[in-house]
């Protein structure tokens, strides 16, 4: 897919959103100390604080600060107003850690945090369709833009609701709204825009050709679907539902696998650097999530389903950003610092750019930590989990002192 640099927002505007978002990935690294294993629950304070921190602090930021950068490159038109950026980034930031002190520390301040968040949503969502609309032409790309930007208004509505029943000031049963809180917004809004930004990307990277787009249309029908069962869900509770849920959305994974497969197929750039391996983990990651994902299934256990989400998050969402950053971060500085040099002088090639060991260092410690951290949630083993805690931390580490050298870079 021919994509255009000339409508990309400046690189001062995209450079915070990463920066903070790997700083958020540190702070959660570190935070990870302070969870037990042998005593796991998906609604504990502690792990919510820690949940929110990691999506919205790195997930969500680095996202946002990635459609900043593509979403108008992919269209081909300007941004409807792109100095609103930098009021979504404040209010994110803002928003973002105090729902992570609301949710540990002081419950109240929780829907305010919340709030602050919907704002920061809401403007983000604003500028994204105020921007597609002065699209001509629509592709897989664009309508998978769209979509997931409605599965995130969903999904941040429900999330506000929970945040003011679990502060008291409203009363509501926030379990009630949890899977649908989960699905949209981890599952439906970055689950889709994954699906449509990789088939930019990805192909992009690795030069693939002459591929077909049937399963990652697939993949994003079943997802969408996933989610109305979820709604379905919401009216007339039924465990099976919910079980139906989890299945469509399994198979849609399974689906959007077996599209990357065919991207893997047709590449014609076979150079083995970080972000290849970044991406091959990711994936690896991605179905190893499916396998167990069907196993916590068949065999509901929660430790498993927890092993399941930390393969998901840290694994999958996490090696695919990270690889992606490797990527993203050299070509923006270069073209802002060198491009305008070509011709003139010798400038530096994108991969020189990437810093090789500290790359390579990033990815051994996390992997190892993802890995590792598996099997101690898996095993409610405290010492192999405080093992992994410990390699992820000097994984987060190199990462954003190698965010820094790609952001300094001089030549």
């Amino acid at each position: 897919m021919a994509v255009a640099t000339d409508f990309a927002p400046p690189f001062k505007l995209i450079a915070p959103y990463f920066l903070f978002g790997v700083v958020a990935l540190v702070m959660s690294a570190f935070l990870l100390f302070g969870v037990d294993v042998t005593n796991l629950h998906h609604l504990d304070p502690f792990i919510l604080a820690l949940a929110h921190l990691f999506l919205l602090g790195f997930v969500m930021m680095v996202i946002f600060g990635a459609m900043a950068q593509l979403v108008p490159v992919v269209l081909e038109v300007g941004h409807f107003a792109v100095d609103l950026y930098y009021v979504v980034f404040l209010l994110l930031g803002i928003g973002t850690l105090m729902m992570g002190i609301g949710f540990y520390l002081y419950p109240t301040l929780l829907a305010f945090g919340g709030v602050v968040v919907l704002i920061a949503f809401s403007i983000f969502l604003f500028e994204t369709f105020a921007t597609i609309l002065k699209v001509k032409r629509y592709n897989f790309t664009i309508l998978s833009v769209i979509v997931a930007a409605c599965m995130l208004l969903i999904g941040i509505v429900l999330g506000l609701v929970m945040a003011l029943g679990y502060s008291g000031i409203v009363e509501v049963d926030a379990n009630r709204y949890l899977q649908a809180h989960i699905f949209f917004v981890l599952f439906g809004y970055v689950g889709m825009s994954v699906m449509g930004m990789s088939l930019v990307l990805l192909p992009m990277f690795w030069l693939s050709h002459g591929y077909t787009l049937k399963h990652v249309k697939r993949a994003a029908a079943l997802l969408v679907l996933a989610c109305g069962i979820v709604v379905a869900e919401l009216f007339f509770p039924s465990h099976t539902l919910l079980l139906a849920a989890y299945g469509v959305f399994l198979l849609s994974l399974f689906s959007y696998l077996m599209q990357f497969y065919v991207l893997y197929k047709t590449r014609a750039r076979l150079e083995r650097d970080i972000y290849y391996y970044s991406i091959v983990v990711a994936y690896v990651s991605l179905f190893s999530s499916i396998v167990f994902g069907i196993a916590s299934m068949v065999a509901p256990h929660e430790s498993l389903l927890i092993g399941t989400l930390w393969i998901w998050l840290f694994g999958y969402i996490t090696f695919i950003i990270t690889g992606h950053l490797y990527k993203i971060v050299p070509f923006l500085v270069w073209y802002q610092k060198f491009s305008p040099l070509i011709g003139k002088q010798k400038v530096p090639m994108l991969a020189d750019m990437v810093p090789k060991r500290g790359a390579f260092m990033q990815f051994l410690f996390m992997a190892c930590g993802v890995f590792l951290g598996f099997l101690g949630i898996t095993l409610q083993n405290s010492h192999l989990f405080d093992a992994a805690v410990n390699f992820f931390v000097f994984g987060a580490l190199f990462m954003f002192k190698n965010l820094l050298y790609m952001i300094r870079f001089k030549g």
